[in-house]
């Protein structure tokens, strides 16, 4: 245990030494905001427009499942396995540049993950991402961290090693599927929106050299991890993001494109916002918040679970509550609703109407610690085909989640000083 805490130190004030490093290369603290793209969006490069809504909604129902169980699986072994994502479900994607000179690239936009990591040359084994990948050697700033470094054992617990004396990373998620590649530190930038290019000199990062997935090809190059874990991007650079982030995302077919903003004035004083305190579980990758209760019509469930019941997620798309708790929320809604509910065929989803019969889908409130958000029926219901179905289902085991499209058309700020979540009613296709 004394090994393992001071590990954690080490780690913490290496970070903090390139945080330091970092500032005298660019402008800290300070504030800055890039666009998110839906993977849908017609303003995506990987959109697809042969891909109907009833396939998207299927696809991203069938992923979002598989994400609860790697979500579950993580907190039940007290272990952190970041989260690997399919290329054609409802993920958002930012474009960065890693190395000296930069080379772009989008990645999926993960608050479940901690490690940010891309695919790089020489590749054992890659999928197609519709770009050229990452060349370490095409880079002036670029440094692969020695297998006997202290940072290589704060990350894996214990030395690995590649032939090369470069320490080496290996992530196994549930499914199957990996990635195992080079612990290094670069440059990585950022376009924000009003043109400017904000540099985080020394960002740790993943080169993947082999990465095995079992869902087909992912267009893009990887994962950015904005994690509560001191390897994510917002633990490193937390200091020139005034230890603050948020994101507000759009319709999944909106014609423009949502904004992930780091640092920046806080939301809390925008009308509407309401703030919830984040709560400190293992793992620390994840964002636990407090579920109290959910209203429909006047009447209310609560969770059977109590403090840090929720984990809030970027990239799972439906919201899955606990079985107790989502009987209470269905039982509700059909009372809301009334009329007959049609039975799913893919059997995904446990509450659906007829497209075109005249159903009011209700409000709902989600009760968390000190804030009620209020749910419209585009966080809740989503067109399948000839179906009308609710997003929300169920799970037999903890956490629930808290998935994208509940938070759509909200700004999401996290402040990793104070510990909360806020959010803030938002037209996010007008920010």
């Amino acid at each position: 245990m004394q090994h393992r805490l001071l590990l954690l130190l080490t780690l913490i004030s290496y970070v903090l030494v390139f945080e330091l490093e970092s500032t005298v290369k660019a402008k800290a603290p300070y504030g800055f905001t890039v666009e998110l793209i839906h993977r849908y969006s017609p303003l995506s490069p990987f959109y697809n427009a042969s891909l109907v809504s009833s396939e998207m909604l299927t696809k991203n129902a069938i992923r979002s499942m598989e994400q609860i169980k790697h979500l579950q699986s993580s907190i039940n072994e007290n272990v952190v396995k970041s989260v690997v994502v399919p290329t054609d479900q409802g993920f958002y994607l930012m474009k960065l540049s890693f190395g000296t000179p930069p080379a772009e690239y989008f990645a999926i936009v993960d608050t479940t993950s901690d490690l940010t990591w891309i695919q790089c040359v020489p590749c054992t084994q890659c999928y197609s991402q519709g770009t050229s990948l990452f060349d370490p050697d095409s880079s002036s700033t670029y440094q692969a961290f020695p297998c006997n470094s202290q940072i290589c054992q704060a990350f894996s617990g214990e030395q690995y090693c590649f032939k090369t004396n470069d320490c080496q990373y290996n992530i196994t998620y549930p499914e199957g599927s990996s990635t195992l590649g080079i612990l290094s530190s670069d440059s990585l930038s950022f376009d924000s929106t009003n043109g400017e290019r904000n540099i985080f000199p020394m960002s740790i990062f993943g080169c993947g050299r082999d990465n095995l997935v079992n869902f087909g090809n992912l267009g893009f190059a990887g994962i950015v991890g904005l994690g509560g874990g001191p390897f994510s991007l917002v633990s490193q650079k937390a200091t020139q993001m005034n230890h603050r982030f948020s994101y507000c995302f759009v319709p999944h077919s909106a014609k423009s494109n949502g904004k992930l903003i780091f640092g920046q004035e806080p939301i809390t004083s925008r009308p509407g916002a309401v703030s919830t305190p984040l709560v400190s579980k293992s793992p620390q990758t994840f964002y636990y918040l407090t579920l109290e209760g959910v209203t429909v019509g006047g009447k209310t469930a609560r969770p059977s679970s109590r403090q840090g019941n929720v984990v809030i997620a970027s990239a799972v798309t439906l919201t899955i509550l606990e079985q107790d708790l989502y009987n209470g929320v269905e039982a509700m809604v059909k009372d809301a609703i009334g009329g007959k509910p049609v039975q799913d065929p893919s059997g995904i989803f446990n509450l659906c109407y007829g497209a075109g019969t005249n159903i009011n889908v209700p409000d709902m409130v989600f009760h968390f610690s000190g804030a009620d958000v209020r749910l419209r029926p585009i966080n809740t219901f989503q067109r399948n085909g000839d179906l009308v179905c609710m997003v929300i289902v169920p799970t037999n085991n903890n956490p629930s989640v808290f998935g994208n499209y509940a938070q759509i058309n909200f700004q999401v700020e996290y402040d990793l000083q104070k510990r909360t979540v806020s959010f803030a009613p938002t037209d996010c296709t007008e920010q």
